[in-house]
Parts: structure tokens; C-alpha cells; sequence
């Protein structure tokens, strides 16, 4: 702290701590390896700045971002606290104005409908007018201050790129500081983004584990290494790799080799069989419908419909002009919760034979995602190219592996869609895993007669099978 004792440093920083908290850049961010102290640095950052901005006679404000609203509690009470106790402790006589306080409060977001929506809000005040303000991270809570912001494991909010566009402004003023701080979690979010943007407007701080090690952190990197027992989760998290892969169900390079400026279009239909997944929706999700045209051994998309806010009348009109438009054999639905009575009408008016409702377990999702990867692996499968959302809907998914060792899917919410459309096409792939052969029709001739006999081994339709792929 140049502004009272440089000399005497309160706490010890190893270099590359130094070298992030010395770097006063507008825009800074900071990708470290875990265990490393990206968030301590900050957070001493942040404090110093404060106790300076005392001893100067001027106000600073900081408001801390976090992924949720315990990672917003662990940096304020296990960072943030200590460090304005510490400072506080050896500065006090130099200080006027009494002791910093630390307040525990609600912090309101209007709503445009509705009540207001409300956040648990930890802050340290300090006697000069200065503070430091702790929140979860979100679109709302973005947009609530104009203040130096901390956004702490960025890669991990949900909604990075909704933060993003509520948070910008607010630092536009002049002289305001951002500082990002993250491991990496693969490539679809704001962090990302920022990391690799080809710009001069960030000042990057890049820290893995060997480099950490190297300078002076107390690590023993092989018990580490041996203890994770996860060669991925060790690249991503310690050697800060962009691991896709290691997250998400469809990394974006799969998505990338399956997409096709062909697909999309209903004007290319080949009058074949096409296979459809409806992901059912009310209120505010997404409803859609993802259509699916055999030609060859390949899946061609042919449409992908989708719709927010729509009514059930709406919705089930939207598939009855899918089933007239095309020849539709097997058509899949969300039938969980809200889906049962769109699928007892499907069904009626499309017959049980084409319309068959999914209910979701974790085991039906696993093997409609296995079915969609599986395709999209082999090349069987073809998207829209150039569809951000599309894109962001299929790659929402993450792969979760629970205490038994069985892989769940879950949404990672960053993503317009919550995956709607990742589930209808899936739902659409997997509808298609039935050996579909087209069939000739000759009328009985009175009696049968050998013709008939002959002709009729030569006769087929639809029986379940090994599937397509």
C-alpha cells in the first residue's frame, strides 16, 4: 500500500500474486489453476484499494460477483473479512473515523412482473464511505450498482453472457475497474470469450499449477495429480486446458462438424421419411419442434421450429402442419409433467402408431443423449449451420457423474432455451432408431393364387431393429 507503508506489507504475496495485484489495468483477467490463490490476490486487491482510498481521503466501491450466493459468503467471510481485519489492525492509529463494519442484508431487484426478486447481500462499510459488496452473480444483480466489479469464477455463472450485457455499462464510467478471475470450464461462456479475443483492451494473467509451484506456492503437484484420479479434470482444472470434452455432452467441435448450410431448410424435403422430437413447454421455455429427414443412412434436419409463450391451441396446430407437410413415421414428445394431455391429443389426431410419449428419467434422457451423440460422431446426423442459439442449446448439456459412478445430464442455464432443443433433437435421433423399409402393396386376388404367394415375401414395413446406425 504505496498510499501508507509500502515497506511494511501487511501480507506476503508470492511473485505472480504481486505481479496481478501491482497490474492496475482498466480490464484485467486472470486465468489460474486451482489452489493457487486467484481469489485471496483479488480480494486483496479490493481491500487495499479501500484502506487507500481512506488514507487519501476518497471513496472506493467494489462489488464482488460470485458464482452463487455460498461462494458469494466463502469470498466476503474467508477473504475479504480477514483481510480488512489485518489491514485495520495495523493501519488503525493512521485512520480516522473508527473501525470498518461488516452487514449482512437484502438486496431488491424489480421485477417487470411480479414481486420484487430478492438476493442475500454481505458488505464490509468502511467510516470514509467506502465498501465492498458481495453478491451471486446474475443479470440483476449486474445491472444494481456503478461500481469496480469483481467477477469471481466466471467461467462457472450461469448466464455468463446475460451478466455480460448487464454488466458492461455499469463499469463504463470512467476509471472504473473489472477484474475477471477463473479456471477454465470448456469453451461455451463469457470467459472463454475473453480469454482468447484477439484485442489489446485486456491485460491477461495466465498461472497454472507447475508455473505457481515454480514461484513459490507450497504444492505438492504429484499427490494432487494422483489424488484427482481424472487425467481431464486435471488438464482443465491445474494445466488450464479448454477442455470441451471434459464438461459438456457435445463439445463444440462435434457440433462444428455436423452443422451443414443445406440443413434447416423445409424447401430441400425429398418426400422421405422423417422422424420429429417435440419438446413440450408453457410460460416462459421454449417450445419446439425438431424434424428430421432420412436420406441415405444420413439424419438430415429439415425444420426446426420453435416458439416462447405459446399456447397448448397453438402448439398442438404447429404439429399438425409438421405431420400433413411431411411423411412422418415416428414422432416423440415430452410427455413429463404438463406433456400428458398434448400427447393424449397428438395421439388421437395422429394416431398411436406415429406419436409416442417420453417420460424423462435420468435413464430415457442417457440413452436419447447417447443416441444424438452417437450419430453426430458417426456423421449421421446434420444441423443448421450458423445458429447461435441452436448452438448454445446443444451444447448446454454437462455431463455429471454422481457418488455411484452413473453419468446424469444436467443444463448449464446459460443458454436462451434452457436446452429445449438439444432434448427435441434427441428425441428425434432416437425416434429413428427403428429400421424403417418401404413397402409395396399389391391387392388379394380372389382365392390367392401364386403370384400372390410369390409377391408377398418381397412385402415389408416397420419392426424394430438394430437401428439406423
Amino acid at each position: 500500500m504505496s498510499a501508507l507503508n509500502p515497506t511494511s506489507p501487511v501480507i506476503r504475496f508470492l511473485p505472480y500474486q504481486k505481479a496481478w495485484i501491482a497490474d492496475q489495468s482498466r480490464f484485467k483477467i486472470g486465468m489460474f489453476s486451482r489452489q493457487t490463490g486467484k481469489t485471496f490476490s483479488t480480494g486483496g486487491e479490493c481491500a487495499d484499494d479501500c484502506f487507500t482510498a481512506w488514507a487519501e481521503d476518497r471513496r472506493a466501491r467494489w462489488v464482488i460477483l460470485s458464482r452463487g450466493e455460498r461462494q458469494a459468503a466463502e469470498m466476503m467471510t474467508e477473504v475479504i473479512k480477514p483481510f480488512t481485519k489485518a489491514y485495520y489492525e495495523v493501519y488503525n492509529t493512521l485512520l480516522k473515523g473508527g473501525e470498518p463494519t461488516f452487514h449482512e442484508g437484502e438486496f431488491r431487484a424489480p421485477q417487470e412482473k411480479g414481486p420484487d426478486a430478492v438476493y442475500k447481500q454481505l458488505e464490509v462499510a468502511f467510516p470514509n464511505g467506502s465498501r465492498i459488496t458481495a453478491l451471486p452473480a446474475n443479470p440483476d444483480t449486474a445491472r444494481g450498482f456503478s461500481a469496480n466489479v469483481i467477477l469471481d469464477e466466471f467461467a462457472f455463472h450461469a448466464k455468463s453472457r446475460e451478466i455480460w450485457a448487464a454488466l458492461f455499462p455499469v463499469i463504463s464510467k470512467s476509471g472504473l475497474k473489472l477484474r475477471v478471475i477463473s479456471t477454465p470450464n470448456g469453451k461455451g461462456n463469457k470467459f472463454f470469450e475473453l480469454m482468447t479475443a484477439e484485442d489489446t483492451v485486456w491485460s491477461r494473467h495466465v498461472v497454472d499449477i507447475y508455473e505457481a509451484v515454480r514461484q513459490g506456492l507450497d504444492r505438492d503437484i504429484d499427490m494432487l495429480r494422483k489424488g484427482m484420479a481424472d487425467p481431464d479434470a486435471w488438464a482443465q482444472e491445474y494445466e488450464l486446458q479448454w477442455l470441451d470434452e471434459a464438461s459438456s455432452w457435445l463439445d463444440y467441435d462435434l457440433i462444428g462438424a455436423c452443422e451443414h448450410p443445406a440443413a434447416g431448410l423445409p424447401g430441400l424435403y425429398q418426400s422421405g421419411p422423417c422422424f420429429v422430437g417435440v419438446d413440450i413447454a408453457a410460460r416462459n421455455d421454449l417450445f419446439v419442434i425438431w424434424v428430421m429427414e432420412l436420406v441415405g443412412d444420413v439424419l438430415w434436419t429439415r425444420e426446426v421450429i420453435t416458439r416462447r409463450r405459446a399456447s397448448f391451441f397453438e402448439q398442438d396446430q404447429l404439429l399438425a402442419e409438421v405431420m400433413q407437410r411431411y411423411h412422418v413415421v415416428r414422432c416423440r414428445m415430452d410427455q413429463t409433467g404438463m406433456g400428458e394431455k398434448p400427447v393424449e391429443d397428438a395421439k388421437r389426431r395422429h394416431g398411436d402408431s406415429r406419436v409416442e410419449g417420453v417420460l424423462f428419467s435420468a435413464a430415457i434422457k442417457l440413452d436419447m443423449a447417447t443416441a444424438l451423440k452417437e450419430a453426430m460422431q458417426d456423421r449421421k446426423a446434420r444441423i443448421p449451420a450458423g445458429d447461435v442459439p441452436l448452438r448454445a442449446d446443444l451444447h448446454a448439456i454437462k455431463k455429471q457423474v454422481g457418488v455411484t459412478g452413473t453419468p446424469r445430464l444436467i443444463a448449464d442455464g446459460d443458454t436462451d432455451g434452457h436446452a429445449d432443443r438439444f432434448w427435441a433433437a434427441a428425441m428425434a435421433v432416437s425416434g429413428a432408431q427403428v429400421t424403417y423399409q418401404p413397402y409395396a402393396y399389391q391387392p388379394v386376388p380372389m382365392g390367392g393364387g401364386q403370384d400372390f404367394d410369390r409377391e408377398i415375401a418381397t412385402t415389408g414395413g416397420f419392426r424394430v431393429g438394430k437401428g439406423l446406425f
